[in-house]
């Protein structure tokens, strides 16, 4: 299994081995990507609430957003939403939409002035 942020991979050969990492990742709300000869062929998102009251593209797009994998713009296009619809969206969740250490911050407010 690699990991990529919040996304891990396993390969067929992995999960044929017995590899239960794959349900334990999904059941703690992650994203799993399964692969063949290295080739992505599965993506194996949660079944939960957000889901259900997202829909996969939306629900896919949080994730991939959150995991700093798609940008805002490329998330809301993954979602069908306009960027501002996505935010919209974003403000139900835990996820932040600008994610700048103190010094990041810092440097970017001292730039502005």
């Amino acid at each position: 299994m690699k990991t990529m942020k919040t996304v891990d991979v396993f390969s067929i050969g992995e999960l044929r081995q017995g590899n239960n990492d794959l349900i334990r990742d999904v059941e703690s709300g992650g994203l799993a990507l399964i692969t063949v000869n290295g080739n992505p062929k599965m993506l194996a998102i949660p079944f939960n609430q957000e889901l259900l009251e997202n829909g996969v593209n939306r629900s896919l797009a949080l994730h991939l957003f959150k995991a700093e994998l798609l940008t805002l713009t490329q998330a809301a296009k993954l979602a069908n939403l306009t960027v501002y619809d996505f935010l919209d969206l974003i403000k139900y969740t835990d996820i932040n939409v600008v994610n700048y250490s103190s010094t990041e911050l810092d440097e970017e407010l001292e730039a502005g002035r």
